[in-house]
């Protein structure tokens, strides 16, 4: 993943900050929504529960101040994936044609 620190590198991030930082960055990374009302309010909803799972685990974090950062990536990742991608997905004009 990422170097450890050392020496030559030493603000270099732990695996453990680089895995929590994907987690997050995979748990608000859904794809943007058809253009109905329906699939809008349901992406807007979706993106709003993964939001507020990564804000508790960096909440508890913050707080406890303890390590287990990988604990901590897994718990939002297991959490993630109770909240699918339900909603129909916005596919661009130029990519409708195509397959």
């Amino acid at each position: 993943m990422s170097e450890q620190p050392t020496p030559d590198h030493p603000n270099a991030l732990s695996a453990d900050v680089v895995d929590l930082i994907a987690a997050v960055a995979e748990a608000l990374d859904i794809p943007l929504p058809a253009t109905n009302d329906a699939d809008e309010r349901t992406y807007h909803r979706l993106l709003e529960r993964r939001a507020s799972t990564v804000s508790i685990a960096l909440a508890a974090l913050l707080k406890l101040r303890i390590a287990g950062l990988g604990d901590d990536a897994e718990w939002i990742r297991t959490r993630v994936a109770e909240l699918p991608v339900t909603y129909a997905v916005f596919v661009p004009v130029q990519e409708r044609g195509a397959g």
